[in-house]
């Protein structure tokens, strides 16, 4: 990361981050999300189209990682180094808000060119809002992948200094090539009804995984989750997304492994029948393996539930944990 050194300008910036190196996906990533696929630009369906350029990639990638760094970095062996934590979050999930902002802006422009699609009219009118609402969709969505890209870099410096994969507070984040994606469960449950972008619906082997909130074994865990992937490398893991103890170990397993995550929030609008139902949910899904950490009788439920489909089962009891060292 940046350190100490300091700079006046992105150009230098961009120039050290490049001396320096960085992992080639991050590298690819940024180079093919900042691309100009055509030479003309459109932001609003009333804007006139304009010649304007993608940000420099190197640059952008550089930007993300001062302003992430940095944060960690002041606060560092001092009173407030708890809550870099905080902002860093807040950073990583500006860039999933503005990018959520931008996708929705694109929905509508392809909504729109869909109904143009439809209703075919030789006129010379119809012809120039045909190609400019096209040009309105291809910036839209150029914008949108360079934001997430943006998203996603910051995020994985935010997994680096934390130890714990970043998510935000709505909705799923489809990942480009630098992180696994994590999705949520609604999302990925319309998809399959809708057929909506194929990054939320992901296509692998369902692996389910629930556990209690009180655990500290991280290498057991971490262990048993590889021995699956091993038998299963192309799993997708299917998770009762709990921010604490089994599942939080689970979901930074995940990331750190390039796994698609699909996290079952609790429906709290279902009142006492909301684990319950989650669990039927995860079920049906129909999991090839599943992994269940002693934790409440939500956990038993679970279990009981994925016997009576069939699933393989590994049961792991909390007096199986490795013994907890105090400092």
């Amino acid at each position: 990361m940046t350190g100490s050194t300091k700079f006046t300008d992105f150009a230098q910036l961009a120039s050290f981050v490049a001396a320096r190196g960085g992992s080639d996906a991050a590298i690819e990533a940024f180079d093919g999300a900042f691309v100009e696929h055509e030479e003309m630009a459109k932001l609003a369906i009333v804007d006139a189209p304009e010649r304007l350029e993608m940000p420099c990639p190197q640059q952008a990638r550089a930007a993300v990682e001062l302003m992430m760094q940095t944060l960690f970095d002041v606060f560092r062996d001092t009173r407030m180094e708890e809550f870099a934590r905080d902002l860093a979050w807040g950073f990583a999930n500006s860039f999933h808000v503005v990018a959520k902002r931008i996708e929705g802006r694109e929905d509508d422009a392809a909504k729109k060119l869909g109904e143009l699609a439809r209703a075919y009219d030789p006129s010379e009118g119809y012809a120039r809002d045909l190609e400019d609402t096209q040009l309105l969709c291809q910036t839209l969505e150029g914008c949108r992948a360079a934001m997430e890209c943006m998203r996603d870099y910051a995020a994985e410096v935010y997994r680096v200094e934390t130890g714990h994969p970043f998510s935000p507070t709505r909705g799923s984040r489809v990942s480009s090539a630098l992180n696994a994606s994590m999705i949520e469960a609604r999302d990925f449950l319309a998809a399959r009804a809708r057929n909506r972008r194929e990054a939320f619906a992901p296509e692998g082997p369902i692996v389910a995984f629930s556990g209690g909130q009180a655990w500290h074994d991280h290498d057991m865990l971490w262990t048993r989750l590889d021995a699956i992937k091993a038998r299963i490398p192309e799993m997708v893991l299917a998770t009762t997304a709990q921010t604490k103890g089994c599942d939080a170990i689970a979901s930074a397993w995940a990331s750190s492994r390039g796994v698609k995550t699909i996290a079952f929030r609790l429906d709290r609008s279902l009142g006492n029948r909301a684990a319950f139902v989650r669990n039927d949910r995860i079920v049906a899904l129909k999991p090839v393996e599943a992994m269940v950490c002693e934790g409440s009788g939500i956990q038993s439920n679970l279990a009981q539930k994925l016997r009576q489909a069939g699933v393989p089962l590994h049961i792991v009891r909390a007096a199986q944990q490795a013994e907890l060292r105090r400092a």
